[in-house]
Formats: C-alpha cells, structure tokens, sequence
C-alpha cells in the first residue's frame, strides 16, 4: 500500500503539503479517450478486460493530471456474479429482466463464492498497479442498499417503488436479501485489498430515497457490516459516500470509515467542526460548477480551500460524479487549482 501517497495520508489525517484531488466517474465519458475505446467495445466489454480496464483507469492520471486513480468497473458486477442477467440497454442504462421480489427469488441468489467469479477485476488491478507508480488505486463497491436497489427494481428509478415497497412490507426478507448482498461485497473488497488497492470506497449511490429511520436500518446497518468483515490487515482506508451524506453525516461518523464524502448541500468548513476530527471528509464540490467559465472555477476553488486552509484529513473530489459532457478544461482546472494551491503556501 502506498502509505506515504497524499491520498492515504490524507485518508489517515495525517500532514500533508496540500490536499489530494480525484473525482467520482474521472474515468469515463467525459474525455475524447475514453469515447474512443467505447466506440469498439461495448460496456460490459470494457470493465470485463482487464487490458481495457487498465487502459480506461489510467487515463485521468496521465490526462488530467489527478492523486489518484479509481478502478474502471461497475458496481452491479456483484448481483451478476450472484446469479442475475444483466443486460445494459441504450438509453436506459443497466437493466435486470427478472428483478428480485420474492421469497424464492432471493432464495436462488448464490453468496458462497460468488466474488470468486469476478477475477477480471482482481487481474485488472494487478495490471493497474504495475503502471500507476506512486499513484495509489482505489477499489470500489455498491453498498448492499444501492445494489438491492438496482436488483428489486429491474434497474435505475426515480420512484423506488418496488424496493421501498419491499422494506416496508416485507422487511424480513429485505434483509435477507442484503445479508446476501453483504456477504459477497465483503468477499469482493477482500479480494480487491489482496489484489493490491491502496483505498476503498463504498457508494451509497441511493441512499438519500430513503428517510433517516430507514436509512439506519437498511443501509448504514449494511455498510458497517461490511467495514466491519474486510480483512484489512495495512487498514487500506475506507471511504464511504451516501448521496445526502450532509444528512446523514451524524449517522455516518459512527459506521467505522476513515472518510465520510459528503455532497455539495453543506458547508465542508462547518462538517470539519461537526465531524470527529480522526475522521476525514471528503468532497464537495458541486458537479455543475464545472459547466463555468474556467476563471469562474478557479476563483471558486480557490475561496473553497482557503476556508479549508490548516485542516488535516481533507480530500477534493465533487459532491457527485462527473457528468458526461462537462469539458475536460473544466475538471483539469480544479486539479491544477489544487496543486497551485500548494506552491501559493510556500
């Protein structure tokens, strides 16, 4: 583990000359790279070869210029090892043809092993790490209630009608189903940790449809037993993000993360002073920002991390991802108004 990258250090709350910065989705649709191996490969493609895994990682370190790579995958490569068809449809996005609500439904989903299936991602990050250097990689998971989510519902949703239904009409088998859920993810991480990732985030993508109460019950109860099962011996560090984290960031500060990530909704200087400070935050920029004229950005920026000015356990990255027609100009400002940052202090 690169233990001494600032992203770890960082993670760790220990000193370092400046901030790291990377962001949510930086390998992807955005940049004209990217868009050049997906117009020979299809999606499942991409993330299912490892040589094209490494390749699409890769290109935001070497093109814009971020402390951290993420690895290219998908969080759904989890339900699939389980058992389900995935398919991607055009303009739909991912989608489950034989969604998950019922008893026996869950019964036929299969945990013991399941992580064993998905040695495409082990064997892409061994490749990403022989070419990243002294940039660490960051593995990744859905939380046990976003994947649910995607499997009860057939896919994305606006409503979540079918899993909210599920919760509160049948919450026993709700739970079987992401004790399953967990179970794998826990295998997966693992595997990622042995692997050779330097850090792990855990993305609550859905977690802001629901209500504090449930959010507690279904969600930050799964997350924390997946934190709690990692066998993390060097304590790679664990990042978890829940959309409306500035919510739910009273509940988070307990679940056992190193880094909460919080969303553009809240004050970062304000959560510093709310959050243990052995935690570290990280985040929040607004994604939209990034559709400003670059000068804009900077100065943003800019004001952004002299209110972080002294603050230890501090990492930049946006409230969400980025989205897929935001000018690469854009992004690589942050970045480089990050680094300038550092050589203004001296």
């Amino acid at each position: 583990m690169l233990s001494q990258s600032l992203l770890v250090k960082a993670a760790r709350c220990e000193d370092v000359v400046r901030p790291p910065v990377w962001f949510m989705r930086q390998a992807g649709r955005y940049m004209k790279e990217y868009q050049a191996i997906r117009r020979n490969h299809t999606f499942p493609e991409m993330y299912k070869t490892p040589e094209i895994a490494r390749d699409i990682t890769l290109q935001p370190v070497h093109v814009i210029g971020v402390d951290a790579a993420i690895l290219f995958s998908d969080i759904l490569v989890v339900p699939e090892a389980m058992g389900m068809t995935l398919e991607f449809v055009d303009g739909k996005g991912p989608m489950f043809p034989n969604p998950v609500r019922s008893a026996p439904d869950v019964k036929r989903l299969v945990s013991d092993g399941s992580a064993d299936k998905l040695e495409f991602v082990y064997e892409a990050i061994k490749l990403v790490k022989k070419d990243l250097g002294d940039i660490p990689l960051i593995g990744f998971a859905g939380a046990p209630f976003t994947v649910a989510s995607y499997m009860v519902e057939g896919g994305g949703t606006k409503s979540f009608k079918e899993i909210k239904k599920l919760l509160f009409k049948n919450p026993d088998l709700a739970d079987r189903l992401l004790e399953k859920i967990t179970k794998v993810t826990i295998d997966y991480l693992n595997h990622q940790i042995k692997s050779g990732v330097d850090t792990i985030q855990i993305f609550d993508s859905w977690a802001n449809a629901l209500a504090w109460n449930e959010f507690s019950r279904f969600s930050l109860k799964y997350i924390q037993k997946v934190i709690q099962g990692l066998d993390n011996p060097e304590h790679v560090p664990v990042i978890v993000f829940c959309k409306g984290s500035s919510v739910f960031a009273p509940l988070l500060e307990n679940v056992g993360a190193d880094v909460i990530s919080l969303d553009w909704n809240c004050d970062m200087r304000d959560m510093r002073d709310k959050i243990r400070e052995d935690i570290a935050l990280q985040g929040n920029l607004d994604p939209m920002l990034l559709y400003a004229p670059v000068e804009t950005i900077r100065k943003h920026v800019q004001t952004w991390l002299k209110g972080m000015e002294g603050q230890r356990g501090f990492i930049v990255n946006l409230g969400h991802g980025i989205l897929p027609d935001i000018p690469v100009e854009a992004v690589k400002c942050v970045v480089d108004t990050v680094k300038e940052f550092e050589t203004c202090r001296k």
